[in-house]
Formats: C-alpha cells, sequence, structure tokens
C-alpha cells in the first residue's frame, strides 16, 4: 500500500527544496544557539541556585520589546465554564488531528482537515462507535485522510477511550478536568496508558489545542527549564524527570499566579533563536 506520508514526502523533495533548506538553516541555527546554552549550564558551578520565574520573565521581555508585545503573544486560556461547556466530538477530533500531525508535515495535515471531518462525520463519537471493522479498514483507501492504518485504528481506539469516560463523567471535558494543571504529568500518565497513541508530546499538545491549561515541553520549553537550573535531559520522559518539571512549574504558578499555558510560552520565549514576532 502506498501511503500518503510517502507521496507527499517525494513531492516536497522535488518540489520545495529552497524550502527544506530554509527549514534545515534555522534547525542549525537552533542547534547552535542550544549547544552555547548547554555550555553555559556545564560551566556553572555544582551548587545550583533555581532562579525565580520573574527573571526568565525578564528575559523574555527584553528578547520580544516590551512588556506589551510579550503579552501579545501569549494564547487566551479558556475558562473552566468553557472548558467543561467543550463538546466530545471536538476532543476526538484534536486526538485525530495530533496523532496525524505526529511525525509529518503539520502543514498537509491542517490544509486536509477539512476532509478529515467530513470522513469521519465530524468526529460523531456515537456515529463513529458504529462503524463495523470493515468499515475503518476502508479508511485506509480514503483520499480524504492519511491512509495509515495505525493512525486510522487510533482514532477507531480512542472513540471508545472517550465514549467510555464520557458516559461516566457526563462529557470526556469533565473527566479532564479532574486533573488540575498542578497534575499535568500524571493526566499525561493516563492519556498514554489507557488512549491510543496519545504519549509523549501528542497529549500535551491534545491538551493545548483542546483549551486546556497546559505546558508543552518543547525545545526551548526544555531549555529554558535547563537554565533555570533544573536538572534534566534534553528529551525528558522519565517519571521521575517528568516529576522534577512537574514541580517546578507548580512552583512558577504559586509564585507568579500565571496559568501554565503562559508560562510554558514566556520560558520558550526566553531563550532559543529569537525569530521575529
Amino acid at each position: 500500500m502506498m501511503y500518503l506520508t510517502t507521496a507527499i514526502s517525494r513531492k516536497d523533495l522535488a518540489s520545495n527544496t529552497p524550502e527544506i533548506l530554509s527549514v534545515c538553516q534555522k534547525k542549525l541555527e537552533r542547534w547552535r544557539y542550544q549547544a552555547n546554552e548547554v555550555a553555559t549550564i556545564q560551566n556553572q558551578t555544582s551548587e545550583v541556585t533555581m532562579q525565580k520565574f520573574a527573571e526568565i520573565q525578564a528575559r523574555a521581555i527584553e528578547r520580544k520589546g516590551g512588556a506589551q508585545a510579550l503579552q501579545d503573544l501569549l494564547p487566551t486560556v479558556m475558562s473552566e465554564k468553557q472548558f467543561l461547556a467543550l463538546p466530545d466530538h471536538r476532543i476526538l477530533a484534536m486526538m485525530c488531528r495530533t496523532i496525524n500531525q505526529a511525525g509529518f508535515n503539520w502543514t498537509v495535515i491542517s490544509n486536509k482537515w477539512p476532509q478529515f471531518e467530513d470522513a469521519f462525520f465530524g468526529f460523531d463519537v456515537d456515529k463513529l462507535a458504529m462503524l463495523s471493522a470493515e468499515q475503518w479498514e476502508a479508511y485506509c483507501n480514503d483520499t480524504r485522510v492519511v491512509r495509515h492504518w495505525p493512525k486510522i485504528k487510533a482514532v477507531m481506539e480512542n472513540v471508545s477511550f472517550v465514549r467510555a469516560y464520557s458516559h461516566e463523567y457526563g462529557s470526556f471535558a469533565r473527566f479532564l478536568n479532574t486533573y488540575p494543571a498542578s497534575r499535568q504529568v500524571e493526566l499525561m500518565a493516563f492519556l498514554k496508558s489507557h488512549g491510543s497513541r496519545l504519549g509523549g508530546q501528542t497529549g500535551q499538545w491534545l491538551l493545548r489545542y483542546i483549551g486546556k491549561d497546559a505546558f508543552v515541553l518543547t525545545q526551548d520549553v526544555v531549555l529554558a527549564l535547563q537554565l533555570a537550573g533544573l536538572d534534566i535531559p534534553d528529551q525528558p520522559t522519565a517519571k521521575r524527570d517528568l516529576n522534577k518539571i512537574q514541580q517546578l512549574f507548580n512552583d512558577w504558578a504559586a509564585e507568579t499566579g500565571l496559568p501554565y499555558t503562559h508560562l510554558g510560552k514566556i520560558a520558550a520565549y526566553s531563550v532559543g533563536v529569537n525569530y521575529p514576532s
């Protein structure tokens, strides 16, 4: 079976060489910057004092051209009332989107998204629950979606996941709301073990996309955490490291009163290549 991923990759290589080179250049700049920052960390004494978030915020303000300029870059965070009103079909839709974006060209998924919505009946959980195994397998030949069985199968399995907890709590949003931002790492572990293909950054981006207050461990966020004095690897996945990260975010939230979404974004803006806003 020729999957869409293979076809797109070849097309990109054939027709978008300047764009690919530009992306590679940006990545090279980021790696060089990170190498310098890591060297700074390694040259610090063994007695590390954790930075206050005020220092990180001040650095972000300076880099982005002022407090208001930084504020303008921060996304709106949903109120609890708004989040609880989120219907199950929108959460399932974002599960599908983040799963398909993983390891794929995000722009391609964005451009195809109306077709995804059409193919999966607007992600109506009850309608999708009625599909037979043969109907799910037929999506492998449906050009409206990415024809990759493991990702299609993940949507099928997450229909059952969302439906079960929605029935128990009244909606899937109400279930998610039982985990405050101060317990995000616990929620991430639950999504990984009970959902399908929702581990790692996929689960983090899911929380961000549906409007739940959450941090996302991008390269810049991890670098900011390291510079703040947290002893974690560049790709923190171990439970011990994730718990350290959660505790630091909890400390920052107590220090500032800011939502975790804003804490993560400000941390990211304080380091890395300072792209124009």
